[in-house]
């Protein structure tokens, strides 16, 4: 398996329950690299331009809304097969439906507030990362 990077956001909704230290903790027991983290409060223009692809859809803006109402955690994470095992890690995208031990499971509320964010693919992991972190913010 090669050596990637991904990017990965603890939501509003776990930071402001305070998962925010379980989650890196269990980030680091499994194996994967912190490279980058930051600790931001989104504004809507960030929003857009990170989730342009959902814009026109009817649910943009609840997700909007949601993203900006409390600070978040962004992370570059690194490691063999790091999309494929942040994505395990988190669980599916409805809590209801995750894998026990999961993220998701453990710490999302609904499909709408499920605790993490993370890229699907290496181009969206590529435009994620570089889009909140600069060369010099990845060590």
């Amino acid at each position: 398996m090669a050596l990637e990077r991904t990017f990965a956001i603890i939501k509003p909704d776990a930071v402001a329950a305070g998962h925010a230290g379980a989650i890196i903790a269990a980030i680091e027991k499994s194996g994967l690299s912190i490279r980058g983290l930051k600790r931001v409060r989104l504004s809507g223009d960030l929003c857009k331009g990170f989730y342009h692809e959902h814009v026109a859809k009817g649910f943009y803006q609840e997700l909007e809304d949601f993203m900006t109402e409390g600070p978040v955690v962004m992370m570059c994470l690194e490691g063999e097969g790091a999309i494929a095992k942040w994505r395990d890690l988190m669980g599916a995208t409805n809590p209801a439906n995750a894998a026990e031990g999961t993220l998701r499971k453990q710490y999302g509320t609904n499909i709408g507030r499920n605790a993490t964010h993370g890229s699907d693919a290496p181009g969206s992991a590529a435009f994620e990362v570089s889009y909140f972190f600069s060369a010099f913010e990845l060590v």
